[in-house]
This record gives structure tokens, sequence and C-alpha cells, in this order.
């Protein structure tokens, strides 16, 4: 339990990591493409028409139905026309960043509270056998 004195300490380094993650070059581009996508309704709706669409699909095949050839290709239809407009991929393209940016955020907090230190480059190595079993002692 950290003390309230600790608290403060913590949340404010929060705040300096939310300023670092704003001032990086490329958050006006990011926030750029999804407001440009928030603000175009054609985009949003045949965004969430594909959403709507691969649900479907998924709850389908979670549920043992076969998916008919003109489900899939009404799908596929669907995802490359999202794909190939502008803005959509733009908005896209900003999730994704900003979801890598999160994982990587998470992923070095875990890995600190783990380790209960610093983690270093080699620490987030992928190691193939994970059980230690191959005396790598992973």
């Amino acid at each position: 339990m950290l003390t309230p004195t600790e608290e403060t300490a913590v949340l404010e380094k929060t705040k300096e990591l939310c300023s670092a993650i704003l001032a990086q070059p490329n958050m006006g581009t990011i926030r750029k493409s999804i407001d440009a996508f928030m603000a175009d309704e054609k985009s949003r709706a045949d965004y969430e028409t594909l959403m709507e669409k691969g649900q479907a699909l998924h709850e389908k095949q979670h549920r043992s139905l076969p998916l008919s050839g003109e489900e899939i290709s009404d799908f596929e239809k669907h995802r490359e026309a999202v794909l190939n407009n502008p803005v959509a991929r733009g908005f896209l393209d900003a999730q994704e960043a900003l979801q890598q940016l999160q994982g990587s955020i998470q992923q070095h907090v875990s890995k600190t509270l783990e380790l209960g230190r610093l983690p270093q480059a080699e620490d987030f190595e992928e190691h193939g056998c994970g059980s230690g079993s191959c005396g790598c002692k992973h």
C-alpha cells in the first residue's frame, strides 16, 4: 500500500509520462486522423458496418455454423472499402499506433512490478522454451 506522499509522487510521475506522450512528434498527426474520422459520418458508418459484419461472422463461427461464400465476400468487400478510404485508413493507423504505445507502457510497468527494478532490454526478449526445460533457466 502506498502512503499518501508516495501516491502523490506516483501521480506526478504519471502526469509527466502523459505530458511526454502528448509531446511526441506523431501525436498531433494521430489526433488529427482520429478527429477527421470522427467528423466523417460516412467513414464512421462504413467502419461500424464492417465491425458489425465481422462480429456476425465471428458469432456464427463460434456457434459452429457454416459461413457462406456470399457472407465472406460481402465482408471482404466492405473491408476493402474501409481500408481504401483514406480517412478510415488514417483512423486505423492512428488506433494501431496508440495501441502499440499503450502496450509498450503496460509492458514496462508490468515488468517493473514483476522484477522489482527497472527492466533492461534483455528482460523483454522472447525466450523459446518458456519453462527452463532446455537448461536455459528461463
